[in-house]
C-alpha cells in the first residue's frame, strides 16, 4: 500500500503545478482549506492525511470525478 501514496503525492503536485502555477505550497493549502504541512504531507503521500483532504484538493483541481471510479468494479456477466 506504501508503494501507492507516493505516486498519489506526485501526481497532486504535479496537477497543483500544472494548474494553480503561481502558488506555492502556502497559497494552495489555503485554497484546499489544509495547513501548509498537510499539504506537505499530502505531496509525499504521508499515510497519516484523510482521503477527504485528497478529494478536496482534487475537487479544487476539477478532478474529483476521478473519486468516483476509486471501487469502482466492473462487473463481469455472470455476477449476481
Amino acid at each position: 500500500m506504501n508503494e501507492f501514496l507516493p505516486e498519489l503525492g506526485k501526481r497532486l503536485r504535479e496537477a497543483r503545478k500544472r494548474h494553480f502555477p503561481q502558488d506555492d505550497l502556502r497559497a494552495f493549502s489555503i485554497r484546499i482549506d489544509v495547513s501548509r504541512a498537510t499539504l506537505q504531507k499530502m505531496e509525499k503521500g504521508d499515510l497519516s492525511v484523510g482521503m477527504g483532504k485528497y478529494f478536496s484538493a482534487a475537487k479544487v483541481l476539477g478532478l474529483q470525478h476521478a473519486f468516483n471510479k476509486l471501487f469502482h468494479e466492473k462487473r463481469g456477466l455472470f455476477d449476481d
